[in-house]
């Protein structure tokens, strides 16, 4: 009585619409759960979970100048830009999302935003160097679970524009 031996788990996961995408693509995955915190961000996450930080997936919801939403994956150490995000994306401007706008575009809750099986097919742009890692972990559709995957699985389920929108850091 297994569950579709292409996916790479023994724990059952719980049932998302990007965990029903995921399956329905064949996509392979491990789901991970972990405790959630308010605020804690992907830093939280990986923490609880052991594992790099650069290698959490941020799903962070945006709209440009006309109010037309659009998804940005971006690494769990990394802060996206807005101006290098607007200026890849041909725009003026780009800002984050409401947290009640965000649930309208996605249909997920702040803290539990998937790329994958969002309310209203949303452009979807990623930090180009995340499809160079060999395994990431990105949001499930639910707070507290992180589904691991290979970055180009990513392709096969979204249509993806790599971008460059890491925020400069401050030189100390």
């Amino acid at each position: 009585m297994g569950g579709g031996g292409w996916e790479c788990t023994v724990k059952k996961a719980p049932v998302t619409a990007c965990i029903r995408l995921l399956r329905e693509r064949s996509i392979a995955f491990t789901p991970h759960e972990y405790a959630y915190k308010e605020h804690g961000g992907a830093p939280h996450a990986a923490r609880e979970l052991g594992v790099d930080p650069h290698a959490v997936i941020k799903t962070l919801v945006f709209e440009d100048q006309g109010k037309q939403p659009l998804l940005m994956l971006m690494h769990g150490d990394k802060t996206v830009s807005a101006k290098n995000l607007a200026r890849a994306l041909g725009v003026k401007s780009v800002s984050p999302a409401t947290p009640k706008d965000v649930e309208r575009y996605t249909g997920y809750k702040v803290g539990g935003v998937s790329p994958f099986g969002t309310r209203r097919q949303l452009p979807v742009f990623i930090q180009s160097d995340i499809l160079q890692l060999p395994k990431i972990y990105i949001n499930g559709g639910k707070r507290g679970l992180l589904i691991e995957l290979v970055p180009p699985d990513i392709d096969k389920v979204l249509d993806v524009t790599p971008v460059a929108a890491i925020a400069e850091e401050a030189v100390a």
